[in-house]
């Protein structure tokens, strides 16, 4: 998997609109969840784009510090369903982890899961952080990787 790392402005139209597209698909139809993907946010995040000879297989977007939680941090977490198989999960949120410490010079990383990925996120490093709450419908618990 290719990965690039993006700032909201320098994404070409196209790119946006397959992020978008991958975003509702997996976040909306997907889980089932209608809720306002298009935050605001997008902005202030740089975008980590994973692709499979040329088509958008994985992404995530990463903060600095404080501009979505109290540290760094990785959000919209997705890799399309068809591709989940390659461990391409695993993959992007490791260029995510290192595009934090390249481009924010920080460790110390927080991200809010859904429940059911705990697990996954453990085997990363990521370690829970107080009792799951409910995020638009879907149970959460905020893990951080020091």
């Amino acid at each position: 998997m290719d990965i690039t790392v993006k700032k909201f402005k320098d994404l070409q139209n196209q790119e946006l609109y397959y992020i978008l597209q991958l975003r509702s698909a997996v976040f909306v139809v997907e889980q089932n969840c209608v809720y306002q993907d298009l935050d605001g946010k997008d902005f202030k995040a740089l975008h980590v784009i994973g692709t499979k000879k040329g088509e958008l297989v994985a992404y995530t977007r990463i903060f600095k510090a404080g501009k979505y939680l109290e540290y760094a941090s990785i959000g919209r977490v997705l890799v399309k369903e068809s591709a989940r198989k390659y461990g391409y999960g695993k993959d992007i949120l490791s260029a995510s982890i290192t595009a934090i410490a390249t481009y924010f010079n920080e460790s110390r990383i927080q991200l809010s899961a859904q429940c059911y990925l705990q697990r996954f996120y453990n085997s990363l490093g990521f370690i829970a952080i107080g009792e799951s709450y409910l995020e638009d419908g879907i149970p959460h618990i905020l893990m951080e990787k020091r």
